[in-house]
């Protein structure tokens, strides 16, 4: 259910009843000549949708900016500071514990926004233990990643607008995928990389790490509902403890 369509007279009785809330967290940035900039925000906001589904939560409305530090350089790019990705999911996460939420999931869709996204739940950790606060980044998929995976991957850790996660946009959003520009760009991303501050124009001036060409439907579905079912059991779990608590 959409929170923001709610209103003040009927919400406080169905947060009691719902306390999850799932936040999703993009970004806009390149995605190639295939994908939209705002990739990161139509997957986790449709990932989203479907968890609220399954838990019985509230969706809150998408946070669309990220972290893009990476791909700031690239046309069409907008980055904030981890810094200010910190502090509004904290604030946020502490007005949710104040409305009378008890679960905080932080559905993430870029991976640029994994440092915030941890920072914040350590923050909320501090600052009111009693919320529980997850941060999902497709957990679960590295068996059937690698089992459904054609092509090679162009770094251990990085995968944008190609074989993977353009089969994740096949399966959500397949209306926003132009299959005729897939590409295939799998770039040498040497291990300095991992090791000091490494703009992405340095190896790739296409943004995509990886071909594209090969993603189909299925492959999507088969790794998203793999991640929905690992999500789905957390949270419910998650959900049933809350309500222990309050009893």
């Amino acid at each position: 259910m959409h929170f923001q369509y709610e209103n003040a007279y009927d919400v406080k009785e169905r947060i009691a009843e719902k306390r999850v809330a799932i936040l999703p967290v993009g970004a806009v940035e390149a995605h190639g000549p295939h994908l939209p900039l705002g990739t990161d925000n139509v997957l986790a906001e449709r990932m989203g949708a479907k968890l609220a589904e399954r838990t019985d939560a509230y969706l809150l409305p998408t946070l669309p900016y990220g972290q893009v530090w990476s791909l700031r350089s690239f046309p069409g790019s907008l980055s904030v500071s981890n810094e200010s990705l910190i502090m509004l999911l904290s604030d946020i996460g502490e007005s949710l514990y104040q409305q009378g939420f008890g679960v905080f999931v932080m559905l993430n869709g870029h991976l640029g926004n994994g440092t915030a996204l941890k920072e914040a739940a350590r923050r909320l950790y501090e600052k009111v233990p009693e919320l529980k606060v997850y941060y999902f980044f497709y957990p679960g998929v590295k068996e059937i990643t690698a089992r459904v995976r054609e092509s090679s991957s162009a770094h251990g850790a990085y995968f944008h607008a190609c074989e993977i996660e353009t089969s994740y946009m096949l399966y959500l959003a397949e209306e926003l995928v132009d299959m005729d520009k897939a590409i295939c760009d799998i770039p040498n991303i040497g291990e300095e990389a991992d090791c000091t501050p490494t703009p992405w124009e340095t190896f790739t001036k296409t943004a995509v790490l990886g071909d594209a060409t090969l993603a189909t439907r299925e492959k999507g579905e088969a790794i998203l509902e793999t991640s929905l079912n690992v999500m789905t059991e957390i949270v419910n779990k998650a959900k049933r403890a809350a309500a222990r608590d309050e009893s």
